[in-house]
């Protein structure tokens, strides 16, 4: 009655859970949502017996306001993550090829695998995206690349020359998602950002999220934008009212309340940057640092498991470790358990 290929489909795995410890390997924010948000969601909820607006006009408006976009340009999802699978689904099926680098965002294979597509992963260089390799592993059969910027979990970023240079190779009618999922925390100044490049090329879109900087995790909320064809595409395949009223609430009540958002922002990054420096980690222009395997004193998922009988929960991959910058609270108890 399954489909014979689901077999080998690997399941995603999320951030380790456990009750009473410091948990940072979800990349979530410590603190709640901004107190407007929570209002504006504690009001809606109370009218949660009628669906939410399929279309979601205002957090769309409110976004296009924020973006300096039409609201055609833009589709809300439950998280960029449904809104990556559905790029996947309106490019991509059996034979078609989903080019993404490795590692990155672990769900990238396995949303061309749910369509029967082959995934291609392309190896990073020095832990950051590699675009000249990316650009090369491009087919016939290439129907869609995504670029983390900043790449989850190196938190490293390309520069805009080489996204441009990149882009020149890619050929029209392969879309460019630029996964712009931790954009809130980038500071750095030579980097590309997606709204500089719809005009100019029609295939990019990009995608961000309400639960990383925003604190709305729980709530599920990201957007894409991009030229209206795609918009319109990835609306067609979208799940109907998948993005409740109540995310709806809480997302345009945490685009008005930006400089409270800018607030917490400059905290995390502080954090960041002390953990990147007690820990001698590689630069990061994310809400974590990066740990590479090869210079840690153990393997990654020993050191976790340690971590975690210390209190303290962090992501290990076998190439490396990721620990989410949160509060200064959470750094201490961290650094704390860090006796290696």
């Amino acid at each position: 009655m399954i489909r014979a290929d689901l077999a080998a489909l690997p399941a995603y795995v999320p951030g380790k859970r456990q009750d009473g410890a410091t948990k940072l390997s979800s990349n979530e924010t410590t603190q709640p949502p901004l107190p407007a948000a929570v209002a504006a969601m504690r009001d809606v909820a109370a009218g949660a017996n009628r669906y939410p607006d399929m279309g979601a006009i205002e957090l769309r408006t409110e976004l296009a306001d924020h973006l300096g976009l039409s609201l055609e340009q833009i589709a809300v999802g439950t998280g960029s993550s449904a809104l990556c699978q559905q790029l996947v689904q309106i490019t991509s099926t059996v034979g078609d090829e989903v080019v993404f680098p490795w590692r990155s965002f672990e769900a990238y294979p396995l949303f061309a695998q749910v369509v029967g597509a082959t995934p291609v992963a392309v190896p990073l260089k020095d832990d950051g995206v590699d675009l000249e390799a990316m650009a090369a592993a491009i087919t016939e059969r290439t129907r869609l690349v995504f670029v983390c910027n900043p790449n989850n979990p190196t938190g490293t970023t390309v520069t805009s020359g080489e996204f441009i240079k990149f882009l020149s190779k890619v050929p029209s009618d392969v879309i460019v998602a630029l996964d712009e999922a931790y954009f809130e925390y980038n500071k750095a100044t030579d980097t590309p950002v997606a709204t500089d490049f719809l005009a100019s090329h029609p295939n990019v879109v990009g995608l961000r999220t309400f639960s990383k900087a925003y604190s709305l995790a729980g709530v599920r909320v990201g957007y894409c934008f991009g030229a209206v064809p795609i918009i319109e595409a990835l609306n067609k395949v979208a799940i109907p009212f998948s993005v409740s009223s109540v995310a709806q609430a809480g997302a345009v009540a945490s685009l008005r309340a930006r400089d409270e958002l800018a607030e917490r922002v400059a905290l995390t990054v502080t954090e960041r940057e002390r953990l990147s420096t007690a820990l001698g980690t590689i630069p990061s222009e994310a809400n974590f640092v990066w740990l590479p395997a090869s210079s840690l004193p153990r393997p990654p998922a020993e050191i976790a498991s340690v971590l975690a009988d210390r209190g303290v929960l962090v992501r290990a991959f076998p190439e490396g470790i990721r620990i989410t910058a949160t509060t200064a609270e959470e750094t201490d108890k961290l650094l704390e358990a860090w006796d290696f």
